[in-house]
This record gives structure tokens, sequence and C-alpha cells, in this order.
């Protein structure tokens, strides 16, 4: 990523450029990031190729305003943090299902950041309602976000009764909770973008995955809240708990939301799944 790609890049976040790769500038980057760029499946439901190349993914993120899921998001954002100095590993991870069972193989990918003050952390802004800043990657106790509560523990057996780490020379899985809940399963190993190659065609193909289900497009409003167009469904929640749903009744009011409420100029209304 060049110096004109990481300002704009900045200019779509409303954010300077950090004069050090710190802590507290990767806080402000990731927060910005979550209020901007919406997490969004829009390209499965409207017959768009996911590709992830750096500069097909700045071409989406930066050049069209879009958003992405979380090979799109975290991989271009792993990359910018790399054009700004920090030390980023990309991290395979696995997201807990119905039950516990955990998801396929490449399922999820997670950013490992390490600052030149504040050691590593875990960063995501892939996973739609997460964490609002990066998780220390170190600590086992409990870390409170706007979020939730969350912990990362090493990771103990899963549905099959096989714990996380198969052998002793390598480091143990990591399991991410949230308030008392499991939410994906860490391999601390390092990846590179085009490992997830395979787990970003299942999600975008599989009858199995969950992002046929419906066009869905999210992101963290100002206030801490979260807003989610999902189909035509319009949802607003608020911190203290608030919610408010309205279902939107033409392709008119459809394409104005994602306009508006997310920055997404769209030609057509993304197909929803038997409507």
């Amino acid at each position: 990523m060049d110096t004109p790609q990481v300002d704009a890049y900045l200019r779509r976040l409303g954010a300077e450029y950090p004069a050090w790769p710190t802590l507290d500038a990767l806080r402000e980057l990731h927060l910005r990031h979550l209020r901007t760029v919406p997490f969004e499946n829009l390209s499965v439901h409207l017959g768009e190729e996911i590709v992830l190349q750096e500069e097909r993914l700045l071409d989406k993120v930066v050049g069209a305003g879009r958003g992405g899921f979380c090979y799109e998001l975290n991989g271009l954002f792993g990359a910018l943090l790399t054009a700004l100095g920090y030390e980023v590993t990309l991290l395979a991870a696995r997201v807990y299902g119905e039950g516990g069972a955990l998801g396929i193989p490449y399922d999820h990918l997670a950013l490992l950041v390490r600052t030149v003050d504040g050691g590593d952390w875990l960063a995501d802004v892939g996973f739609g309602a997460h964490s609002h800043g990066p998780l220390e990657f170190g600590e086992r106790g409990e870390q409170e976000d706007p979020g939730g509560t969350f912990r990362i523990v090493e990771a103990g057996p899963d549905e099959a009764g096989v714990r996380g780490g198969h052998d002793s020379a390598r480091a143990a899985d990591l399991d991410v909770l949230r308030d008392g809940e499991a939410v994906y399963r860490v391999e601390p190993r390092p990846r590179v973008l085009g490992d997830f190659v395979s787990g970003a065609w299942w999600h975008s193909t599989s009858p199995r995955s969950h992002f046929l289900r419906s066009p869905v497009c999210s992101r963290l409003t100002e206030d801490g809240g979260r807003i989610t167009l999902s189909g035509r469904r319009l949802t607003t929640t608020t911190p203290d708990g608030g919610r408010e749903e309205r279902e939107l009744a033409t392709d008119e009011e459809v394409l104005a939301a994602y306009r508006d409420r997310f920055g997404v100029h769209l030609d057509e209304v993304p197909a929803v799944p038997g409507g």
C-alpha cells in the first residue's frame, strides 16, 4: 500500500496519519473503522466476485466506499496497519455456532497487532457486533469494553473432544469469550491472505453459509449502538439496550437506507433469498 493509498484510506476513516504506531492510535483507527466501514455481505447477493487481493479490496472499500466481511475488512485493515508501521500477523479462527459447534477451517480472519508501546493486541473490525477496541492478546483475565466483557483463554476440547493445539511444539489455540460465551477460536499461527480464499468461497456459495440467508449491512454508531439493515428490516440499537425495528416497504427506501445510513451507493437492491 503506497502513500496515496494510505492517505485515501485514512480519509475514508476520517483519521489523521499517526505519528507513531502506538496503542492509542490503534484504538482510534479500530473504532473509526467500525463506525465508518460497514460489515456487509452484499457482494454475495449482488453476484459480485470476492477477490482477496489488496488492490481489489482497496478499490472496493476505499474507492467505491463499500464494506465487506471479515476476510476483506481485516485483510485490508491489516495492510493499512502494516503501512503505518505496526507489526501485523493474520490469524485464522473458527466461529462458534449453535450447540458450541465450531465452523470450518479459515472460518474467520482476525489480526494480531504489535504496537511500539503496548505489546500484542487482537484487532477485529470484521465480525459485526464485537469489541469496540483491540483486546490485549496476552491477558487472560476479563477485559472490559463498550461491546461487552471479553476474555481470551486457552482453548478446551471442541465438540469432537479434541483440544485446541494438537502438539506440544506449537502454541495452544485460544478461545475469545464475550460475556462468558465463546465467540471464536483463534489459531495463533501466522497466515497470509491467500490462505483464506477457500473460506471466502465457502461462505459465498455454500447452502450452509449464514451469509446466503439474507443481505446484511451493519456498523457501529457514534453513541456506541449499532444500525443494521438485514433484508428489508432496519434495526437500530442503543448502548442501554433500546431497540427500534422498521420494515422498509419499497426498493427506493432500501437503496436510500444503504446510501444515507451506511454510505453505500447501489444501483439495485441485493437479492433476498425467497423474495
